[in-house]
């Protein structure tokens, strides 16, 4: 069996318009070049769901010639071995999930901000309700990567930029320090875990 791996694909399952097919084997044609030529998917679901809007996260076995970089691997052959549909009731989830991982920490720092206490908060509530009645609080499932990785520069920030951070306008400046931590790091795996317990089981 070749590696595991993970992608995220669009609602009509055809990224750049290849159209995947459930257990078929595909492989490229020419020299593989990332982000030009060749099947990519990621180990970290986080990092798959960074690339395409997710609507449908899919588990993959891959062959091969490869190209393998941090957050992405491109490979001469692909094969959909499960995709399971993602909505934005599990984007919500997710970023719960998320915050609530970094909330002490960030709570620690930026002392009686309860900002991302109330987010949780809200977020709890809508999850209650029909997800279909509050599309303006949710845009979509790349609003809830982008809300993982700032949860994730929250968890880097704890650990290396307690000190220098004061204000939250900082931590714009300390993203490529933070992307870079252990924390971080620690925070993209967990909520990975998460979403392969949610989707995969």
């Amino acid at each position: 069996m070749g590696k595991i791996l993970y992608k995220s694909l669009p609602e009509d399952k055809a990224p750049h318009g290849h159209k995947f097919r459930k257990g078929k084997w595909y492989k490229v044609d020419g020299k593989l070049k990332i982000c030009k030529n060749g099947y990519h998917a990621s180990e970290n679901t986080i990092d798959a769901m960074g690339y395409i809007v997710c609507a449908w996260i899919a588990k993959v076995e891959v062959r091969g010639e490869s190209i393998i970089e941090d957050d992405k691997q491109c490979w001469s052959e692909m094969k959909i071995l499960e995709w399971c549909k993602w909505t934005k009731k599990d984007s919500v989830s997710l970023v719960i999930f998320a915050v609530e991982l970094v909330l002490k920490n960030y709570e620690n720092i930026h002392l009686n901000n309860k900002r991302l206490e109330e987010i949780i908060e809200v977020l709890k509530k809508i999850l209650e309700q029909d997800i279909q009645k509050n599309r303006s609080a949710i845009e979509s499932a790349s609003w809830a990567i982008e809300s993982v990785e700032f949860a994730a520069e929250l968890a880097a920030e704890s650990v290396e930029f307690a000190a220098e951070l004061a204000a939250e306008s900082a931590i714009i400046s300390a993203i490529e320090s933070a992307v870079a931590s252990i924390a971080y790091k620690n925070t993209l795996l967990r909520c990975h875990n998460f979403v392969l317990k949610r989707k995969f089981k």
